[in-house]
Formats: C-alpha cells, sequence, structure tokens
C-alpha cells in the first residue's frame, strides 16, 4: 500500500503516561472544516467569562457545543443543557469534531468513544488555567479529548494530588491530546500563554476538549 504524504511525515503517537497519549498534529488535516463548523457555534453561543462558586470571573472565556454544555457559577460546577445566556439549548456538537474525537481516542486505545459535550476554552496572552480535575462527568471510565488550536502552550499534567509535581508538555497548534483510564482524574492545567501571533489563529489559543458528559 502506498502511504500518502502526510502518512509518511505525520509524527508518531507519544506515550506520555500509560493512559495518556500526544498525537501531534494529529487535527491539522480536519482544520478548515473544523473551523467552518466552529463558527456558527460561536455565532450562537458566544465566549464569555464566568464566575466560580465563590465569585471569582474566571480568566478563561469559554463556551459549550453538545447536548450538555459546562457552566460555573453561585451554584457550583456542572453540566446543563440550556445555556443560561440564550435560554436556548446549547448548539450542536459538529460531526466533524465528533469523527476527530473518536478517531483519536481510538488511537490512544479508548474504542467506542462518543462525545456529547465539547467545551471551547479561549486563552489570550497572559491567561492560565490554574490546576484541577476534571470531575463533573457522568462516567469516568470516558477519556477526554483535547484539541489545541493557534498559540502554542505549555500543558501541567500532574497526580492525583494536587501537590504531586506535574510535567510540562508543550502543545503546538492542530496537536491532540488524550486521557483517560487511571489517568483519568490526574489534576491539570495550562501555564501562562506566551504573546505572539499565529499565522491562522492570531493572538489567542483555542482548546476543544470532548467528553462523554451525560
Amino acid at each position: 500500500m502506498i502511504q500518502s504524504n502526510l502518512d509518511l511525515f505525520a509524527p508518531h503517537p507519544q506515550r506520555l503516561a500509560l493512559q495518556t497519549t500526544l498525537l501531534p498534529g494529529f487535527a491539522l488535516p480536519d482544520l478548515e472544516p473544523l473551523l467552518d463548523a466552529l463558527r456558527p457555534v460561536l455565532r450562537a453561543a458566544p465566549f464569555r467569562h464566568m464566575q466560580t462558586p465563590g465569585g471569582l470571573r474566571m480568566a478563561v472565556a469559554l463556551t459549550n457545543c453538545g447536548s450538555l454544555g459546562w457552566i460555573s457559577d453561585e451554584n457550583g460546577y456542572r453540566y446543563t443543557p440550556i445555556d443560561p445566556v440564550s435560554a436556548k439549548p446549547w448548539p450542536a456538537l459538529p460531526q466533524v469534531l465528533i469523527d476527530l474525537a473518536t478517531r483519536a481516542a481510538a488511537l490512544a486505545g479508548f474504542e467506542g468513544f462518543i462525545p456529547d459535550a465539547c467545551l471551547v476554552n479561549h486563552y489570550l496572552p497572559g491567561t492560565r488555567l490554574s490546576l484541577h480535575q476534571d470531575r463533573d462527568e457522568q462516567d469516568y471510565g470516558q477519556p477526554i479529548v483535547s484539541i489545541s488550536l493557534g498559540l502554542p502552550a505549555v500543558f501541567l499534567f500532574g497526580g492525583l494530588q494536587r501537590s504531586d509535581r506535574p510535567q510540562r508538555i508543550p502543545l503546538n497548534h492542530g496537536d491532540v491530546l488524550v486521557w483517560g483510564g487511571e489517568d483519568r482524574l490526574r489534576f491539570h492545567g495550562v501555564m501562562p500563554i506566551k504573546p505572539g501571533v499565529h499565522p491562522r489563529m492570531g493572538e489567542r489559543r483555542i482548546n476543544l476538549t470532548l467528553r462523554k458528559a451525560g
């Protein structure tokens, strides 16, 4: 079988932990369809800065698509089928994102993953995300699939205790990171985004994290 140029030069998956895999550049072949699908999502549910249960404004702007969307307010962290701003259901999860996440998860060893929620984070230079666990989903047996677009970031991937020293993982435009299984509840975060202008995405980083939330 003759391989395409993309197949010949695509970086190999990198196993970062027992059930954590980095797929460098994996989203790049789907970039334009992905961006085309993302634009109507952002028109229907624009980015917004939510508040923590303690009343602090989150540094990272976010929105959602899928049958469930993650929100934070004085009532806590949770998933809801309704966008509290528009009072309408969240925009549908684009098929290109479902397909991309399903293929990435399978390559990382999680066959049969079908997401129902996508949290879309918008980072500007200087924005960071503190160490946290993703504990609001119903089934911790399902992985997280994270797609990076735009400016590079350093992903902090820790252990099961907040005090565990995290790995520092460079993430570039088009990279996909998948973690689940025994790694599913590891603490993770993002170091402050360095100033820069990405040639395709501008002065920003977009991160899409796909999950099975319900």
